[in-house]
C-alpha cells in the first residue's frame, strides 16, 4: 500500500514539476517573441495575436495597454470614407454566350484554360512569402447569395460552411460576416450588423444585451446607425463601404453582411499603415469591372501558412481586377468549399467553425434539376 501511494505521489510532482517547465518555457518564448529578435518581429507577433481570439489576453500580460495600441496604430487600415458607384460595374456575363468574349476583354486565358469543366468557377492557388491559399472567380455574379441561418440566437448555434451551402443547394462558398462570439467557441448564432438574405433584411444591430428583469437576452435596442457592409444589389452588383438598414433598401440590396474594413471602392485601395494588420486567416470577397465576384480565401496559423495581412489582400484583389472588395470575418472561420470538398482549411483545431452567414454559390441554370 505505502509502494503504491509512493508510486502515484511522485507520478503526481513529476506532472507538477512538467507543467510547471512547459509554462515557464511557454512564458519565456512569449516575452522572446515579443521584446526580440527585432521591432518589426514584435509588430507582427503582437499585430496578428490582437486579431485573433484570445491574443489579446495574452498580449495584456506582458504589454501595457498604451503600447499595445501604438503598435496597432502602426499598421491598420484607413477607412475610405465613400461607397461604391453600381455604374462603374458593367455586367458581361450571359449564360449561354459571349462567355468567351467576357474572357478575352478582361485580358485573360482562354476559357477552355481557366475553366475546363465548364461550371463557370475559376481556381487559382495563391501564395506569398508567409501564405497560401485560394482565390476563387465565379462569372456570374447573380448565383452568388447569401445564406443564413433560419433563426438568429445568442444562446444558439450557427452551422457550418458545409452545412449552409448544402441548405441552399449550393456548389461553392466561402465564410460570411461578423457574428457575436465572446468566449471564442465558435457558437456562430448571432449575426452583428447587418444581414440580407434573397432580397430580406434578415437582421440589424449589435449583439443582443441582457434583460436584468428578465435574464433573457434580447435584440439591440437601438439598432439604427451605420454599419460596414458589402452586398449585392438585385442588379448583381457588389456594394461596399459604410451605411444604414434604410439607404442598403432603397439600393435595392438583395444578400450581404457585415464585417470590414473594406479594402477597394470604384477602383480606389484603401492606404495602410505598416502591413494594415498581422498575419492571419483571412477571407475576402471582391468584384471586377464586368461583374465576375472573386472569392479570396488564406490559410494562416500553421507552420505551412502563418497567414495574411490587409496589404496581401489588397494586393491580391488588385491584381486579379477587383474594383470593389471587401474583408470578410477570418481567423478559425476562414475556408472555402467546392463540390463538398473544402479546398481552404480553415484554422480551428477542434472542427469546422459554426456560423450564422456565408456566400454561397448557386448551381448554373443548366446544372439545377428541373
Amino acid at each position: 500500500m505505502k509502494k503504491a501511494l509512493k508510486i502515484i505521489i511522485g507520478f503526481f510532482i513529476f506532472l507538477l514539476a512538467t507543467l510547471i517547465i512547459v509554462g515557464v518555457g511557454a512564458w519565456e518564448a512569449l516575452r522572446l517573441a515579443i521584446y526580440g529578435p527585432s521591432t518589426h518581429f514584435k509588430e507582427v507577433f503582437v499585430t496578428s495575436m490582437m486579431e485573433s481570439s484570445f491574443g489579446p489576453i495574452v498580449i495584456r500580460l506582458v504589454l501595457p495597454e498604451d503600447e499595445i495600441q501604438t503598435i496597432l496604430s502602426k499598421n491598420q487600415i484607413v477607412e475610405l470614407n465613400t461607397v461604391t458607384d453600381p455604374s462603374l460595374v458593367n455586367i458581361m456575363y450571359q449564360e449561354s454566350q459571349d462567355r468567351q468574349a467576357t474572357l478575352q476583354n478582361s485580358n485573360q486565358d482562354t476559357e477552355e484554360d481557366l475553366d475546363p469543366d465548364g461550371d463557370g468557377i475559376e481556381i487559382h492557388e495563391i501564395s506569398g512569402p508567409t501564405f497560401h491559399g485560394c482565390l476563387m472567380i465565379v462569372y456570374d455574379p447573380s448565383r452568388v447569395i447569401c445564406g443564413t441561418i433560419p433563426t438568429y440566437s445568442q444562446g444558439g448555434g450557427g452551422l457550418t460552411l458545409e452545412a449552409l451551402i448544402d441548405n441552399y443547394g449550393g456548389v461553392a462558398g466561402i465564410n460570411g460576416g461578423r457574428y457575436e462570439d465572446e468566449s471564442g467557441l465558435g457558437m456562430g448564432g448571432y449575426p452583428i450588423g447587418m444581414v440580407f438574405s434573397e432580397g430580406t433584411l434578415r437582421h440589424v444591430g449589435y449583439p443582443q444585451i441582457l434583460d436584468e428583469a428578465t435574464g433573457e437576452y434580447i435584440d439591440d435596442p437601438n439598432p439604427q446607425g451605420s454599419f460596414s457592409f458589402c452586398g449585392f444589389t438585385n442588379d448583381d452588383v457588389l456594394v461596399v463601404g459604410n451605411m444604414g438598414s434604410d439607404y442598403a433598401e432603397s439600393i435595392g440590396i438583395r444578400d450581404g453582411v457585415s464585417f470590414g474594413p473594406a479594402l477597394i471602392i470604384n477602383g480606389e485601395a484603401a492606404d495602410y499603415s505598416g502591413a494594415g494588420g498581422g498575419l492571419n486567416p483571412r477571407t475576402a470577397i471582391g468584384q471586377r469591372s464586368d461583374g465576375a465576384v472573386i472569392f479570396l480565401c488564406i490559410e494562416g496559423r500553421k507552420t505551412t501558412s502563418l497567414g495574411a495581412t490587409m496589404a496581401d489582400l489588397i494586393d491580391i484583389m488588385l491584381e486579379y481586377g477587383a474594383v470593389n472588395a471587401y474583408n470578410l470575418d477570418g481567423g478559425m472561420s476562414s475556408s472555402m468549399y467546392l463540390n463538398d470538398e473544402e479546398i481552404v482549411d480553415n484554422a480551428n483545431v477542434r472542427s469546422d467553425r459554426a456560423m450564422p452567414t456565408a456566400w454561397i454559390v448557386l448551381p448554373q441554370q443548366s446544372e439545377e434539376e428541373p
